[in-house]
């Protein structure tokens, strides 16, 4: 049966995204040889919404408080790029990576399925 993930974040700076990874979000990784970091995440869910535009998908990285998470990110030199919104399923912000992607932040306020 599957047992996992992968999740890919294609960068135009993928060292200086992976020592964000390693360095700011202080993610546990090892090293697949070369410098190739792969991170261990958190407990993750997936979820899927209807769209009538392109096929995409995003990663949202979820915290208990997200004032804090942005506080504590903020003082590491983390650029916010949207301020924290209130939505139904929880409080929301993003932040960009050093190459230039983002990364959705989010404090859920529905049943998470990590808790399964």
């Amino acid at each position: 049966m599957i047992n996992g993930g992968h999740v890919i974040i294609y960068s135009r700076d993928a060292e200086a995204d992976r020592a964000f990874f390693r360095d700011v979000l202080e993610y546990p990784h090892v090293d697949a040889g070369g410098g190739w970091l792969i991170f261990k995440l958190p407990p993750a869910e997936v979820a899927v919404h209807p769209t009538e535009g392109p096929e995409t998908q995003e990663l949202y990285l979820m915290c208990d408080d997200v004032d804090a998470t942005v506080t504590n990110l903020a003082a590491k030199g983390v650029e916010f790029t949207q301020p924290i919104t209130d939505a139904r399923w929880g409080r929301l912000t993003r932040f960009r990576l050093p190459g230039g992607g983002e990364v959705g932040l989010y404090e859920p306020r529905h049943e998470r399925a990590t808790d399964l």
